[in-house]
């Protein structure tokens, strides 16, 4: 294994957990305030993607937050979810180990983390553990580790395989 690998091993390891250590906090917040900050990013999405938004009154604003809320939170779930996967396979892959393996390990220690973050929220005031949240951040856990197996293994390597 080359210096550089176990350096990027390294790296994405310590940011694998700083960023489950983002997740937990996300986790952490109650149900008021994980409410507020979805409104806020829909306010914010409506700004940018429809084009009357600002001559829209209040309520009609609120009204549009608050549809596209639901898809706001579960996008971010896998989105969160996906930057973890590829953090994590960025940590184990290299081109000695089986494909399963790379593809594996990620993608169960990923998923476990997001059954146990929805466990977490059972004890956050106005949350819930949701199925459907789990599915969803494992299938973020999932695609984010296939971008970073393809991005750490072919990609960067494809380098190498040219010299």
């Amino acid at each position: 294994m080359k210096k550089t690998e176990k350096g990027r091993k390294k790296v994405c390891l310590i940011l694998a957990v700083c960023w489950m250590c983002v997740i937990f906090a996300f986790s952490a917040r109650n149900a008021d305030l994980s409410t507020q900050d979805s409104m806020s990013i829909g306010i914010l999405f409506g700004r940018l993607v429809v084009p009357s938004f600002a001559d829209m009154d209040s309520n009609m604003q609120i009204s549009f937050a608050d549809m596209v809320d639901h898809p706001i939170r579960k996008i971010a779930h896998a989105t969160e979810y996906a930057v973890l996967g590829f953090l994590l396979a960025g940590s184990y892959a290299d081109r000695e180990k089986k494909r399963s393996r790379m593809i594996g390990i990620p993608i169960i220690l990923g998923s476990l983390y997001a059954v146990s973050d929805e466990l977490h929220q059972l004890f956050v005031p106005g949350r819930s553990c949701e199925l459907m949240d789990m599915l969803i951040d494992s299938s973020g856990v999932v695609i984010g580790t296939f971008a970073a197996l393809f991005f750490f293994v072919y990609w960067v390597n494809r380098k190498t395989r040219r010299q």
